[in-house]
């Protein structure tokens, strides 16, 4: 029985206390959980007072993140997003600010007051067009061309030129620039309206690092500010725009250009006058020029043979062109784009053999061909075409005059060919197409 006894007291072979009696020995401090729930939920002041961490959950969080690892945050959350993140407080407002690297202004003052930097320290492309504009901000009528869109009061007069009264005085606009300059001297792009020389020398001075310029309303004075941009890479020089404003860019403007800026790797002349000696002097200054876009020229007649001289062309488009070249001269004076490798036309008027003719042939060596809603365009005009033998891919859209029987005298002469776009061009249809068109259908990579 002692036995018995002892291995029964044994501290080995005791029984584990359980949760119940646990509860009902230790009731002291359970009682005072229990009794003093009830009262904080009771008494309202009680609970703010008592509550074990009462203010965190008014505590912002974001206070404990710099302001570098917080800017890192919210720079990975969606464009959409930023906007009402910058309502949140001032912190963030402040913040979002220093994201922003494009913005347009529309309101003058506030560039000129100083704000602008303020609110955003690290603007790297800014577009001043819209702010240089003296327009209603409350008005109903929107006027939108290709090139700006503004608003306009309702006594205005359908003869005048919009934009020729309405615009800030230049004196205005180059104090503005000023500004700019010295308060983004990080400036990469930049688009302004009626500046002059001085205005695009005071940023050329104090911002190294311009590569884009979009300059409307520019003449061969302003070109000279241009010049001292030695590291502008692509520039869009918009001198006229028929029923808005008109100024003039002649061949002194273009050697000005090309003699200034010879890192020009893109360039957009559009409403511009000049001649052979121009284009000439851009392809011998510009050697790394590799897009050249031309809308709406001015120019005189035989502009297309000083093509040639660019010899690193690799892209040319003429957009929304009334003529080619009236008068482009001889073949042997023409010559060729070397490089050149894509042609689109759009908008234009092809109705002159003499300029369809000249502009392929000085293209003969292009592999792309993109032509949209060119009017005059017939079969007559596109078998000139046939003398550029190297196309790949040729895309028409909207040439309603050229039929199936038209297309199929140049793409056969084409060995290249690879790939054929067809939009809505009403006289090539299925019910044309001969076994040997039939045959090179079957073996281009798109149709």
């Amino acid at each position: 029985m002692s036995a018995l006894a002892e291995k029964a007291d044994s501290p080995l072979k005791k029984k584990p206390p359980s949760w119940s009696d646990i509860w009902l020995k230790n009731t002291k401090p359970l009682k005072h959980v229990v009794f003093t729930m009830p009262l904080q939920s009771l008494s309202p002041k009680d609970l703010k007072s008592q509550t074990l961490i009462p203010t965190f959950a008014n505590i912002d969080r974001t206070l404990l993140l710099s302001d570098e690892l917080l800017l890192q945050i919210l720079s990975k959350l969606p464009h959409l997003q930023r906007n009402p993140n910058s309502l949140v407080c001032k912190r963030w407002l402040n913040l979002q600010g220093r994201l922003i690297r494009s913005l347009k202004i529309l309101d003058w003052d506030f560039l000129e007051s100083g704000r602008l930097f303020t609110r955003f320290p690290n603007l790297t492309h800014v577009d001043l067009l819209n702010g240089c504009l003296l327009s209603p901000r409350d008005s109903g009528i929107l006027l939108t061309h290709r090139l700006v869109s503004m608003q306009m009061g309702s006594g205005f007069c359908s003869n005048r030129k919009f934009l020729e009264e309405d615009l800030l005085p230049v004196e205005v606009v180059d104090k503005g620039l000023q500004a700019l300059a010295n308060g983004c001297p990080n400036l990469r792009r930049l688009v302004v309206i009626n500046a002059s020389e001085l205005g695009l020398l005071t940023v050329a001075e104090e911002c190294l690092t311009l590569q884009e310029l979009e300059l409307h309303k520019c003449n061969d004075n302003v070109l000279r500010g241009i010049a001292a941009c030695e590291n502008l890479q692509i520039v869009k020089l918009v001198a006229n725009v028929d029923g808005l404003y008109s100024s003039s860019v002649t061949d002194i403007g273009l050697t000005i250009l090309a003699q200034g800026c010879k890192r020009l790797v893109r360039l957009e002349l559009s409403g511009c006058e000049g001649s052979f000696d121009g284009i000439k002097a851009i392809g011998q200054c510009c050697l790394m020029l590799e897009e050249l876009t031309i809308c709406d020229h001015k120019m005189d007649d035989g502009w297309l043979a000083g093509l040639s001289y660019c010899e690193n062309l690799k892209t040319l488009k003429l957009l929304s062109c009334k003529r080619i070249d009236r008068s482009p001269g001889r073949d042997e004076y023409l010559g060729f784009c070397p490089a050149l490798e894509r042609l689109h036309l759009q908008k234009c008027q092809l109705r002159s053999k003499k300029s369809v003719r000249a502009l392929f042939r000085v293209c003969e060596a292009v592999r792309e061909i993109v032509i949209q809603d060119c009017w005059g365009l017939d079969n007559d005009m596109f078998r000139f075409a046939s003398v550029c033998r190297r196309v790949k891919l040729l895309s028409l859209e909207g040439c309603s005059l050229l039929t199936t029987e038209g297309l199929e005298a140049v793409i056969l002469s084409w060995q290249d060919l690879e790939n054929l776009i067809v939009v809505s061009c009403k006289n090539i249809n299925e019910s044309g197409i001969s076994p040997a068109l039939a045959t090179l259908f079957s073996i281009l990579k798109e149709l």
